[in-house]
């Protein structure tokens, strides 16, 4: 309760203070404009690090096992260590180490959660992949995921290769796609997975898919049973900004983490009959049009290189790049 002399002074007053108290919140307004129209903003940045929900979770459809379910050690025996639910394999100036699925496939669905190192791991890849280079030297079909090592402060950066008879072995013609994650790799394990057909090769993390090479022909598609690998290993030459960065082995040993094995779909035994998998709701294969959505944007904000748009590549080995 305000108190004056007089009704018209007591009057006076009140309308003193309340164009003041109107002066004082117009002032307050437009300070905090900026920061409001931030706000507004924000949304679409952070929507900018994350990826939008694919709407389906194709790991879901396919069920984990242990790594001796489905797998046995291929090299550097010494440097590997099989825990109840995950495989540690890690790489010193000494060797390295990789493993093999037991049996090969036609198609199917081949994933692990994997667990990277941090720090400085320049020169060294870690991988999951697809091959058959043992059965065909010289002439081989590979389907990568290749985690290349990096210098302090830089990510990871995850790369995506196609080869198809022989283009690995000898002159290479890689059909790389390269990305930097929207998270930490380091931190958590994170679940990476390629998915095979005779239709297509669709790489997915977490279950967002990132890249869909699709077959155009059976030139530019690898079409021959392939095993399922991962490996850590030395690749100073060319792993790390184009070979600039090397392997140090002051940061020894070299660690990398697997678990949540899954790999399902048509052996090279099974019967003619057996369907491919899929990567969406469709039996038929493809993606759905959220799925393409989410991969759209990924490659839109986490896309670092893409061969087809190199021009300095030779695009007559790489027809596929063509409409």
């Amino acid at each position: 309760m305000l108190l004056c002399p007089g009704e018209l002074t007591c009057l006076i007053f009140e309308e003193g203070i309340g164009l003041v108290l109107h002066i004082l919140a117009t002032l307050s307004f437009m300070a905090i404009l900026p920061l409001f129209i931030l706000i507004l903003i924000a949304p679409s940045s952070s929507n900018a690090q994350w990826p939008p929900s694919p709407g389906y979770w194709p790991s879901s459809r396919f069920r984990s096992m242990s790594f001796y379910q489905g797998y046995r050690n291929l090299w550097g025996y010494s440097h590997q260590r099989v825990d109840p639910n995950a495989l540690t394999i890690w790489l010193d100036s000494t060797s390295g180490s990789g493993f093999k699925s037991v049996k090969p496939f036609r198609s199917g669905y081949f994933g692990a959660s994997v667990k990277l190192q941090p720090g400085y791991t320049a020169g060294v890849i870690t991988a999951f992949y697809l091959s058959n280079n043992e059965a065909h030297p010289g002439f081989h079909d590979e389907v990568d995921i290749e985690f290349l090592g990096t210098t302090f402060g830089k990510p990871y950066t995850l790369q995506t290769n196609v080869y198809i008879r022989g283009s690995g072995d000898g002159r290479i013609i890689g059909r790389e796609m390269k990305f930097h994650l929207w998270f930490d790799p380091t931190k958590n394990f994170h679940h990476y997975a390629i998915l095979w057909s005779p239709k297509e090769i669709i790489f997915l993390v977490d279950d967002v898919p990132i890249r869909r090479y699709p077959r155009k022909s059976a030139a530019t598609f690898p079409l021959r049973p392939m095993w399922v690998y991962g490996s850590i290993w030395d690749a100073s030459s060319w792993a790390t900004e184009e070979g600039k960065y090397k392997a140090d082995y002051r940061y020894q040993p070299f660690v990398a983490s697997y678990t949540n094995f899954k790999a399902a779909g048509c052996s090279a035994y099974s019967p003619a009959w057996c369907r491919p998998v899929s990567a969406s709701p469709f039996r038929s294969g493809g993606l759905t049009r959220q799925q393409y959505r989410t991969m759209r944007w990924v490659q839109r904000y986490h896309m670092v290189y893409n061969y087809c748009k190199d021009y300095k590549r030779d695009h007559s080995l790489t027809p596929e790049c063509r409409g």
